[in-house]
């Protein structure tokens, strides 16, 4: 009796096996060749980026200058980091300016996008105009823009008598800023400019057929259809500008230096000109912080265009 239920469960069983199979996805095989391409890249990944950053780390809870001795000192270089004025200040100037500059080349590269996408004569032409800046070097971009504050819009301000002209914006320590916001604005307004174009042309022409056909004026159509439609977008732009900013260096480097004294000090300056001056342990513990503060806001990047499908 036994072996005839056995006979009789068994056949279902390996059906029942058999179904399971069939339902289950097939995996896909791997070419080996995707490995073989990859390794070097990795390779140099972990040797220039990786393992550099580890050894930074574990550097940032000693006392080393860079080279020579050293000891463990623990906690005391991220204490000390949480406590400079210099450095709390860096951070105050970067996240400060990373907002004005952000709202600023969104704002315009989008009111440029929605010009270079209507019925205007010659919008190739000057949708490649605007993309120039962006394949210009910061470094040179910075150094022109540093003649023009310095010597030309001077001049030019006591040509016509306008005294608040007449003096370099660059050697003032409450407006320096605004010079080097006008600069990178005018540098990255092109990449964030490309991505709105691009999600303009996504939007399908017969919504705006319809909105005509309704009635809603331009006006209407711009804060009802195209700003909910492009909104992926403009999420993207916005953390992904406001990520980058946070790495300013090289057009303050070329327009200010960090001056006047250090009001235009960015967080990237200040970790540098410390590896220069002999804090080598103690701006790796800037930087570690620095390095967890883009972290998190690349996970709240993310969290924000997840599922969104924009790009």
């Amino acid at each position: 009796m036994a072996s005839t239920t056995a006979t009789l469960v068994a056949p279902k069983d390996r059906r029942g096996r058999v179904a399971a199979r069939a339902a289950a996805p097939a995996r896909r095989r791997v070419d080996r060749m995707y490995y073989v391409f990859l390794l070097p890249s990795l390779v140099l990944f972990t040797l220039s980026i990786t393992l550099p950053a580890i050894i930074g780390i574990l550097f940032s809870f000693t006392n080393s200058i860079g080279f020579g001795d050293w000891q463990f000192i623990g906690l005391i270089n991220y204490v000390a980091a949480f406590s400079d004025p210099a450095i709390l200040q860096s951070y105050l100037f970067t996240f400060g300016f990373a907002a004005v500059t952000v709202l600023l080349v969104n704002a315009v590269a989008f009111l440029l996008a929605v010009g270079l996408t209507s019925r205007i004569r010659g919008k190739t032409a000057l949708r490649t105009i605007f993309v120039i800046p962006m394949v210009i070097s910061g470094i040179v971009i910075a150094f022109v823009f540093n003649f023009l504050f310095s010597n030309s819009v001077p001049a030019f301000g006591q040509a016509i008598g306008a005294g608040w002209l007449s003096e370099s914006i660059l050697a003032n320590p409450d407006l320096a800023w605004v010079a080097i916001v006008i600069v990178t604005a005018w540098q990255a307004i092109p990449g964030t400019l490309l991505i709105y174009i691009a999600g303009l042309l996504s939007i399908p022409g017969d919504v705006y057929e319809a909105a005509d056909i309704d009635g809603a004026g331009k006006l209407a159509q711009l804060t009802r259809i195209t700003l909910p439609l492009v909104a992926g977008y403009v999420v993207i732009n916005i953390i992904l500008g406001f990520k980058g900013f946070l790495n300013a260096y090289d057009i303050i480097v070329g327009l200010t230096g960090g001056g006047p004294g250090t009001s235009t000090r960015s967080i990237a300056m200040t970790i540098v000109t410390g590896f220069t001056g002999g804090d080598y342990a103690y701006q790796m513990a800037n930087a570690t912080i620095f390095f967890l503060i883009t972290v998190v806001i690349a996970l709240l990047q993310l969290g924000l265009t997840r599922g969104r499908n924009v790009l």
